[in-house]
C-alpha cells in the first residue's frame, strides 16, 4: 500500500501487511530509524490496548494502525529530560483529536484523559506509548477506526469515520492529517525543551481534554479507586481530581478514568 501524503510528513515510513505489534516492531528496530520514523500496518494480529491483557484488533483494511518513533534527544541536541516523556502521548492523543476533527465536526472530538480519542462519548481511537529500554525514547502507537460498520466495531461505544460522517477518505488521508499534527506539536515541545509550559501545550491538551472538567472514577494500579471532578493537568501530564468530600487535590499518573454521567 502507498502512503505519498504520509511519506512527505515523517523521515522514514515503513509498511507492512501484517504484523503482531507494530510497537513492538519499532521498538526492536529504534537503534537503526531516525526520530519521527513511522511504521504502519495492514493488519495486525497482536494489537494492545493500554490496560494488561486488552486486544485492539480490527477487518483488515479497516482501520489504521500506525506507530512512530520520537527521539527528542536527537533532534534537540540531546537537550531533553527524561521525565518530559510523559507528554508525548498525550500530545499524540491531542494530534489525533486535531485530525479527526478535519473530517468529521471538530466540536464533537475530544480526549479523553490521557489520550483515547471520543467522538459524542464513542471512542474512536486509542494510544498506546512504549519507553525504549535504553531511554532514548518513546514509541507511540495509535489505532484509528476508519471505515468499519457497526457490526465491525467490537463494542457498542465504539464508532469510526465513516460512522461519523466522514466521506472520501483513505488511510493515506487520515495518517497524513495525524502525522501532520503530530509533527507540528512536537516540533513546539522540542524547540521548548519539553517545557509543556513555555510551549503552550499543556494548556491546549487541557482544553480539548474532556475529562477536564467531569466528574470522574479513576481507577489505578493495586485496584486503587478515587471518585472526584477532574480539574486540569499539572507540570507533568497527570490528571488531577478533587475528590468527593475531600480538600486535596489527587494526581493520577496512571490508570483508567470512566467519565461519570452526573456532576
Amino acid at each position: 500500500m502507498d502512503f505519498p501524503l504520509s511519506s512527505q510528513l515523517v523521515n522514514r515510513l515503513d509498511y507492512v501487511e501484517e504484523t503482531g505489534s507494530t510497537n513492538s516492531d519499532l521498538v526492536a528496530s529504534a537503534a537503526s530509524h531516525p526520530d519521527f520514523s513511522a511504521l504502519v500496518a495492514g493488519f495486525q494480529t497482536a494489537g494492545r490496548g493500554r490496560a494488561t491483557g486488552r486486544q485492539w484488533i480490527a477487518p483488515a483494511g479497516s482501520s489504521l494502525a500506525v506507530s512512530v518513533l520520537l527521539k527528542p534527544a536527537e533532534s534537540s541536541g540531546g537537550k531533553f529530560a527524561v521525565t518530559a516523556f510523559g507528554w508525548l502521548p498525550l500530545l499524540a492523543g491531542l494530534a489525533m483529536a486535531r485530525a479527526v476533527g478535519q473530517f468529521i465536526p471538530a466540536e464533537n472530538v475530544s480526549v479523553k484523559w490521557p489520550n483515547d480519542v471520543l467522538v459524542s462519548e464513542k471512542k474512536i481511537s486509542g494510544i498506546l506509548s512504549e519507553l525504549l529500554p535504553d531511554l532514548s525514547g518513546v514509541v507511540i502507537g495509535a489505532g484509528l477506526n476508519v471505515l468499519q460498520k457497526p457490526d465491525q466495531l467490537p463494542i457498542e461505544t465504539a464508532t469510526s469515520m465513516v460512522i461519523e460522517g466522514a466521506t472520501g477518505i483513505s488511510l493515506d488521508h487520515v495518517l497524513a492529517a495525524y502525522l501532520g499534527e503530530l509533527r507540528a506539536l512536537y516540533a513546539r515541545f522540542i524547540e521548548a525543551g519539553g517545557d509543556s509550559e513555555r510551549s503552550g501545550l499543556r494548556a491546549e491538551v487541557a482544553e480539548r481534554c474532556g475529562s477536564v472538567g467531569r466528574r470522574v472514577r479513576a481507577m489505578m494500579p493495586g485496584e486503587q479507586e478515587i471518585t472526584g471532578t477532574a480539574v486540569g493537568l499539572d507540570e507533568t501530564g497527570r490528571i488531577l481530581i478533587q475528590p468527593d468530600g475531600g480538600r486535596e487535590l489527587f494526581a493520577v499518573s496512571a490508570g483508567d478514568i470512566v467519565h461519570l454521567r452526573h456532576n
